[in-house]
C-alpha cells in the first residue's frame, strides 16, 4: 500500500496513514477514463440549441406567382429552405446529450484518476481544518504551508462549514463533498486534498468492513440519531435483533363470521368502512331477530296477520276483474249492465 504523511493544516507532521490499493493503486486505464471523461462533459451540455423548419417560420403561405408563363422557376412558398428568411433544413433542435455510462466503469475511472495522482505525488492528506472562524486568508496560507502550487481539488466533509467558506472564494480551489467525487474533477487538478475523515478507503471505512457480524450492531449504535425519530432508545433500536417471520397458523378452512372481517378493518378508524360498519350491524341485527325464539303472543300476532291477508285476497281479485270489464257471476254482470 502507498503511504503518505498526514499533515496538519500549518504543514507539521501528525503520523502517517497508508492508501487503500483499491483506490490509489492500480493500474490507470487510460481508455475509461477516456470515455467516463467524455460522457460526463457531454451531459453538461444544455441542449436548448434550436432552428425553425419552413413550417415553423412565419409567412409564405400564399404562391409567389402562377405556375407557368412568367418565364421564372415554379415557386410554391417565399419560406422555402433557398429563400432567404426561409426555413432552415435538418437544422439542430433541441436535445439531449447525455450518455449512458455503466457504473462499474465509473468507479474503475475514478479510481484510476485517483491512482494516477497518487502515482505522482500529488495526493495530500490533513488530518482536520480547524479554522478558528471563516477566512479566505487562513486557507491561502495553510494551501501555501502545504506545498500546494496550482489547481487543487480540495474534498470536505457535508459539515465542515468552516472550511467550507474559508476556500470558497480561493480561485484555484475546486470544493467537492466526499460523496461527489469524479473523474474529471480529479484529472483537471493539480492536487487532490482529503481530510481523514474524506480519505476514500481510511481507517474508519476499512474498519467497518472488516467488521464481524457480532460487532456491527455496536457499530451501528454509535451513529448519531436521526432527525425526527420517535421516543424510543436509539442504541436499543439499533442493536435489537429483528423479530423473524413466522408461518402462519391455524385452519385456513374454518369458517368464518363475515362480519369479523369488517369489524377488524374498521377497527382502525377509517371513514371508508362507516358505512360498512352499519351495513354489517344491521345484519347481524336482523339474523339475531330471526333466530330468536318465539313467544305464545308473536305466534298469535302472526296468524291473525295470516288469516287477514288470506280475506283480503278474493276481494281484492274481484275488483281487478271488474276494471278489466268482467266478473265471475252473473249478478256483476246485471250490475255493469
Amino acid at each position: 500500500m502507498p503511504q503518505v504523511t498526514v499533515q496538519t493544516r500549518s504543514g507539521g507532521e501528525a503520523g502517517s496513514v497508508e492508501l487503500d490499493d483499491a483506490w490509489f493503486g492500480i493500474e490507470p486505464n487510460v481508455p475509461v477514463m477516456h470515455q467516463v471523461v467524455t460522457a460526463q462533459l457531454a451531459a453538461r451540455r444544455s441542449g436548448t440549441q434550436s432552428t425553425k423548419t419552413r413550417a415553423e417560420v412565419a409567412g409564405g403561405g400564399a404562391k409567389p406567382w402562377r405556375q407557368k408563363g412568367t418565364g421564372r422557376a415554379r415557386q410554391g412558398s417565399i419560406r422555402a429552405p433557398h429563400w432567404r428568411g426561409g426555413g432552415v433544413a435538418l437544422g439542430p433542435k433541441p436535445r439531449s446529450y447525455a450518455q449512458r455510462t455503466p457504473k462499474k466503469m465509473i468507479r474503475l475511472a475514478l479510481r484510476s484518476a485517483l491512482s494516477d495522482r497518487a502515482a505522482d505525488g500529488r495526493v495530500v492528506v490533513v488530518s482536520s481544518w480547524d479554522f478558528d472562524a471563516p477566512k479566505t486568508k487562513d486557507a491561502s496560507a495553510s494551501l501555501a504551508a502545504l506545498g500546494i502550487e496550482g489547481r487543487a481539488l480540495v474534498v470536505l466533509a457535508r459539515d465542515d462549514e468552516v472550511a467550507w467558506k474559508s476556500f470558497r472564494n480561493l480561485p484555484q480551489v475546486h470544493l467537492l463533498e466526499s460523496d461527489q467525487l469524479n473523474t474529471y474533477d480529479v484529472l483537471v487538478s493539480d492536487w487532490v486534498v482529503f481530510t481523514s475523515a474524506t480519505l476514500p478507503g481510511g481507517a474508519s471505512e476499512e474498519a467497518a468492513r472488516q467488521a464481524t457480524p457480532a460487532e456491527q450492531p455496536q457499530a451501528l449504535a454509535t451513529l448519531p440519531r436521526p432527525a425526527g425519530t420517535l421516543d424510543v432508545e436509539w442504541e436499543d433500536l439499533m442493536t435489537s435483533d429483528l423479530p423473524k417471520r413466522s408461518k402462519p397458523t391455524g385452519d385456513r378452512t374454518a369458517p368464518t363470521d363475515p362480519t369479523d372481517r369488517v369489524k377488524s378493518v374498521t377497527d382502525k378508524e377509517d371513514p371508508k368502512f362507516a358505512a360498512a360498519r352499519a351495513r354489517a350491524d344491521r345484519e347481524a341485527a336482523l339474523r339475531a331477530r330471526r333466530e330468536a325464539p318465539s313467544s305464545p303472543d308473536d305466534e298469535a300476532r302472526r296468524t291473525d296477520e295470516a288469516e287477514a291477508t288470506a280475506g283480503e285476497a278474493p276481494a281484492r281479485r274481484t275488483r281487478q276483474s271488474r276494471n278489466r270489464g268482467f266478473s265471475f257471476n252473473d249478478t256483476d254482470r246485471e250490475d255493469e249492465r
